[in-house]
């Protein structure tokens, strides 16, 4: 059929979003690389090297940007990811939202949490950012110990807690979910969202598979996760896809002290 005025396809444009309360005027995410890098001219969005990495080969791709170059990179970040971390020992991992607030109930127990761990001879490591994070890196810093941020390029800004005694910048997911595993310990989880997910099921399937031992994982806020539970329970449980033993992989507390001692016991240190 013929294109007129009338059925020929509109061709889509930019739509702008505005904040009603604050009247900024923002563009809506981009859709590709290309639109990415064009809203990256006006400082708004940041095309990340994750993003360039994960997407599929283009045909005229120069062969010195494709994936066999970038390789260099990502090695370059492991070996700077090792070097910097090589002193910590005894790590503990602390994750959970970057949206949860000062006065908030469970930013008020990771800053507790972080003290008590630290004090008990853990160097505390987070993504660095805000929230859960900077509440966990906050107890440790707060208590004078080892407080570590692996911050994450994004094509937001994320602005590094101040609660860090030793920050890293990684370009990669995967390179820097590598340093948290190989640099733990120990998991703690608290309430968050599909990244704090990502980091509790990426453990609990290497613990399964026997890739780490005597990790111990911890579930902070029951009535949080007392959903995600009832689910594995119920449904992954009874449909034989995990076993019962799999899911004493996790330990659910409401306290700082219980976690700290959980932990203390399941790693065999004593406390500093």
């Amino acid at each position: 059929m013929a294109q007129t005025k009338t059925n020929k396809p509109k061709r889509k444009t930019k739509q702008i979003k505005r904040n009603k309360k604050t009247e900024q005027i923002k563009p809506i995410e981009p859709e590709t690389i290309a639109e990415a890098k064009e809203l990256e001219k006006n400082s708004y969005w940041q095309t990340t090297e994750d993003e360039i990495l994960l997407r599929s080969p283009e045909p005229d791709d120069v062969f010195k940007s494709s994936d066999s170059w970038r390789v260099f990179r990502i090695l370059g970040e492991f070996v700077g990811g090792f070097d910097s971390l090589a002193t910590i020992t005894h790590g503990v991992s602390v994750f959970g939202s970057a949206r949860t607030v000062e006065n908030n109930e469970y930013y008020r127990a990771a800053v507790e949490t972080g003290k008590l761990l630290a004090e008990a001879g853990f160097e505390i490591i987070t993504g660095g950012g805000p929230g859960i994070m900077e509440a966990a890196n906050r107890g440790a810093f707060e208590a004078g110990k080892i407080s570590v941020g692996c911050n994450i390029e994004l094509p937001f800004e994320q602005v590094a807690n101040r609660y860090q005694n030793k920050s890293l910048t990684f370009k990669y997911f995967f390179v820097r979910k590598t340093m948290f595993i190989k640099y733990s310990n120990a998991y703690v989880i608290f309430p968050g969202g599909f990244g704090t997910l990502d980091e509790l099921f990426e453990a609990l399937t290497l613990i399964q598979t026997r890739k780490i031992r005597n990790f111990p994982v911890v579930l902070f806020g029951s009535s949080y996760w007392k959903g995600l539970l009832a689910w594995l329970t119920s449904t992954m449980l009874n449909e034989k896809n995990i076993n019962p033993e799999d899911l004493g992989l996790i330990h659910l507390t409401d306290s700082p002290k219980d976690t700290v001692d959980f932990i203390v016991k399941c790693c065999g240190f004593d406390k500093k």
